[in-house]
């Protein structure tokens, strides 16, 4: 355990003899809960508070086992608990950290295991995991981003699919039966959509059958690792979510990128994690060509061009970085770049997007009510008649 507590980027633990106990660190833990609980409860967010914190409490002089019982006294998520409480005994048992967060994959992302290894080798963890909090911290904020673009169209769009399908199911059927009483002669709107209700209506069984074949002929399709990269080519060349995508991308992979390389993470090694880091099965393939020709002795900045998926702020910008030995404040920079890029282009998306939405549902809504009026005012003189 001294040599654990002493290697460097780790402080010395000043009671070697007994480390403190980690709460909820008693006995092994079920294996339901390594799979489930631990894997799928702890969120970004959380991660971030735990880097922050933790980065403090190191920088203080506080020993990495301390911290890591404070935390878990302190942290209100049983899965980070659960989480903290295992990495505690590993520690104890002879695992470096680096070693200790890789046994809960789901948790802590490769490129945050890789980096927390380097920075163990080079005495900077510290500063690490205050990077690693900034950068989960700014990719937490593009999420937020993205999915608040999202929202509004997303509501108006199922507040108005409802209202069409309560109109459906519950108000024109009484309507129908209300005209087929007094031998209404309907206008054509009208017409339509008592038909359109009616087949709805009927053969209900078999739309929801057809949509299921349609979703399994989807999933089968763009399901597996070759559907998953069809899928991928489908969403990058999409219009509208396509460029947005790539933004998402390019920001993050530059991003992760950077910050490994400022660890000390050799740029192979940072590149094969930083494109798992991208979650996009095009990107990992052209990126898997990148690194093959960098340890051909390629360069960096000629393979990155040669992929296509890169514009040509970003390799300039790369180009530079690699000329002059400063890739990883280029890569921040593009970063940065491109993080602007994806608001500007999410305010354009969402300013374009919205008054799609409601105009669309506006059309809807207002054939059914001109149907409804013109039905009711060829009734009323009908009757006047």
């Amino acid at each position: 355990m001294t040599d654990l507590i002493t290697q460097p980027g780790l402080p010395p633990l000043p009671r070697p003899v007994q480390a403190p106990v980690v709460a909820g660190s008693e006995g092994p833990l079920p294996w339901y809960k390594k799979e489930f609980h631990l894997g799928k409860a702890v969120k970004p967010e959380e991660l971030m508070n735990f880097s922050r914190q933790c980065s403090s409490f190191l920088r203080a002089g506080i020993p990495v086992l301390d911290a890591l019982a404070v935390l878990s006294e302190e942290n209100s998520n049983k899965a980070m608990v659960e989480v903290l409480a295992t990495i505690g005994r590993d520690l104890r048992s002879g695992m470096s950290l680096g070693a200790a967060i890789g046994q809960h994959p789901r948790v802590f992302p490769n490129y945050y295991i890789a980096m927390v290894r380097s920075a163990e080798l080079t005495g900077r963890l510290d500063g690490t995991l205050d990077q690693l909090a900034g950068y989960l911290e700014r990719d937490i904020e593009a999420r937020r981003k993205v999915r608040g673009a999202m929202t509004y169209p997303g509501v108006v769009f199922v507040m108005a699919m409802g209202a069409v399908v309560i109109l459906a199911t519950f108000v024109m059927p009484r309507f129908k039966a209300l005209f087929e009483n007094i031998n209404a002669e309907l206008p054509l709107t009208t017409r339509f959509l008592l038909g359109f209700t009616t087949f709805v209506g009927t053969w209900w069984w078999a739309i929801l059958l057809g949509i299921g074949l349609v979703l399994s002929f989807l999933y089968v399709a763009f399901g597996g690792s070759h559907g998953q990269k069809r899928r991928h080519q489908l969403l990058l060349r999409a219009p509208g979510i396509g460029p947005l995508m790539h933004f998402v991308i390019l920001e993050r992979f530059c991003r992760v990128l950077a910050a490994m390389v400022q660890a000390g993470v050799t740029l192979p090694d940072a590149l094969a994690v930083a494109s798992d880091a991208t979650n996009n099965r095009v990107y990992q393939d052209q990126l898997v060509y990148v690194r093959t020709e960098m340890l051909r002795g390629a360069g960096f900045a000629r393979p990155i061009a040669a992929t296509g998926l890169f514009p040509p702020a970003a390799r300039q910008m790369i180009r530079v970085g690699e000329s002059t030995g400063t890739l990883d404040k280029q890569l921040e920079s593009t970063a940065a770049f491109y993080e602007r890029e994806l608001t500007y282009k999410l305010k354009r998306f969402t300013d374009l997007f919205e008054p799609m939405v409601i105009v669309g549902v506006g059309l809807v809504v207002g054939f059914v009510a001109v149907a409804l009026v013109q039905a009711m005012y060829g009734v009323f003189d009908q009757v006047q008649a």
